[in-house]
């Protein structure tokens, strides 16, 4: 059964290799792997490092880029799941090196780490449950790539930053282990699987009524509200939501792909990392592990500041839901920031949003 052509069309936006070799396992957790990780800064106060650390047993892509090896240290926890932003960050985040160190990561089963570990094959049942990957799974990726880059540079704390799917994983990351970490900024946060894809479903069913949108009801009305058994209606409805809010949102992004992702392997493999990752997140039959995020149950006191940036036209992560999470959570310092004209997908103002709010909060709290 060839699954990839199913599920292709359901993946979130977010939505070759570096011409030195890959080397051989490192002997222990987060330890570099015999030089993969290749220093190309000009200077010796800057930092350029890309290249794969050994992290949860196995090679994980990790990229350090910043100006001052001082400055504080961010975190990416990227979305999808599947869709690392380390192909972007030279073209999205090029500017901010000045003030920080940004650190990308691409999530196993993502990327370059699938690149590393998993054949680009076509995805059946078999070739999907041989390989595991679960929120628990990638929460203790995360924070051992937290701990290693905090022990790189030399800094006690990182600044955490997570949007979409990524946005669960750091704040649970959070909830497990807050000493790591100076504070979080939450890009289109995910709330509760269920109650955030429900949500959106009855919104964009409303809004298709109210437009006389035939052709979407057409589309939706047949397989009902969520949950739902079926992985390809979560990509029906997300289709849905693409077209709505590109008609309700401007600043969209043109991104340039870095050199190590222009080859055919590599572009395989993020192919292949973006369908595998999706259908573990899903589920064949709904089962996936999108349905252990339930941040509103598991994660309501937060030991960090926090801050909470949401798209006003977001029809994924509805603002609604952010908002009443935003409410329930504890945390030393908290603020929600509503970005006008802004989705799901990051666009110029949300970008701009978020470098503004490091900006602010690394100064507030040195």
């Amino acid at each position: 059964m060839n699954l990839t052509s199913a599920l292709r069309f359901c993946v979130f936006f977010l939505c070759g290799l570096l011409s030195s070799p890959i080397f051989s396992r490192a002997a222990s957790e987060g330890q570099r792997s015999n030089g993969a990780m290749v220093d190309v800064s000009a200077h010796s106060t800057s930092i350029d490092e890309k290249g794969y650390v050994l992290i949860g047993g196995i090679q994980q892509w990790v990229t350090i880029k910043g100006a001052n090896r001082a400055n504080p240290v961010v975190v990416f926890v990227h979305g999808g799941p599947g869709n690392p932003m380390s192909q972007y960050s030279d073209a999205m985040y090029r500017e901010w090196e000045k003030d920080f160190t940004i650190v990308q990561w691409d999530q196993r089963g993502s990327g370059k780490t699938f690149e590393a570990n998993q054949p680009s094959e076509e995805l059946t049942p078999k070739n999907l449950n041989a390989t595991d990957l679960t929120l628990e799974l990638l929460v203790q990726d995360g924070l051992a790539v937290a701990d290693y880059v905090g022990k790189r540079l030399d800094q006690e704390r990182v600044i955490l930053t997570g949007s979409s799917w990524g946005s669960a994983v750091a704040v649970s990351m959070i909830q497990e282990r807050p000493e790591l970490f100076r504070f979080y900024v939450g890009l289109s946060q995910l709330v509760n699987y269920q109650l955030n894809l429900r949500k959106s479903y009855e919104r964009v069913l409303a809004m298709a009524k109210a437009r006389g949108d035939q052709a979407t009801l057409d589309l939706l009305v047949p397989f009902g509200p969520p949950p739902w058994k079926n992985s390809r209606y979560f990509g029906k409805l997300r289709r849905v939501i693409r077209k709505y809010e590109s008609q309700a949102t401007d600043g969209e992004l043109v991104l340039e792909s870095a050199a190590e992702y222009t080859s055919e392997k590599a572009k395989a493999a993020y192919a292949s990392g973006e369908d595998f990752s999706f259908a573990k997140y899903v589920g064949l039959a709904g089962d996936g592990m999108g349905n252990s995020v339930a941040l509103d149950v598991n994660c309501r006191e937060l030991k960090v500041p926090i801050f909470i940036l949401q798209g006003t036209e977001d029809l994924l992560t509805l603002p609604e839901i952010t908002e009443s999470y935003f409410a329930q959570v504890k945390a030393p310092a908290k603020k929600m920031i509503l970005v006008e004209k802004s989705g799901h997908d990051p666009n110029q103002r949300m970008l701009e949003m978020q470098f503004s709010v490091l900006k602010m909060a690394a100064k507030e709290m040195r």
